[in-house]
């Protein structure tokens, strides 16, 4: 895959994340849950400002960046705090497959910068409570 068709799609799950980390933190009570709130919130914004840098990335090679589907598939009711972790746990997992994938395409900076993501990605996971992985977005080396 060239380093714009991996920007490109790396970008689209940057769209679709910033549209599911909105759902989830719609179905998260800032007074009943805090700390799951405020993780939720940063992470959104954390999303929101790859999308930005990565629009910007294409932008300087001469591509035009990939818009945001009008709408994205949401998961089963987000009925309880665990079940919000669960899904965003599995969001930050199918944005470091994402970003294990550019890592993989790109060189240079842009391949420090896709190394960044993919780490905070993992890292996300943990947050939420979920487990470390060997190699995070890459199971089939694990």
């Amino acid at each position: 895959m060239s380093p714009v068709t991996s920007l490109q799609t790396t970008l689209a799950a940057e769209h679709a994340a910033i549209f599911l980390y909105g759902d989830a933190g719609a179905h998260t009570s800032q007074s009943a849950e805090p700390e799951l709130f405020a993780i939720i919130s940063t992470l959104y914004h954390t999303h929101r400002a790859r999308r930005d840098q990565l629009r910007l990335l294409l932008i300087d090679r001469g591509a035009t960046p990939v818009a945001a589907e009008a709408i994205y598939d949401l998961p089963p009711p987000l009925t309880t705090s665990s079940v919000v972790r669960t899904h965003v746990i599995r969001l930050e997992q199918r944005c470091a497959e994402v970003y294990a994938a550019l890592v993989a395409s790109t060189t240079g900076a842009d391949r420090g910068w896709a190394i960044t993501a993919l780490s905070e990605a993992a890292q996300a996971r943990i947050l939420l409570g979920g487990q470390p992985e060997t190699f995070p977005g890459a199971p089939e080396l694990a």
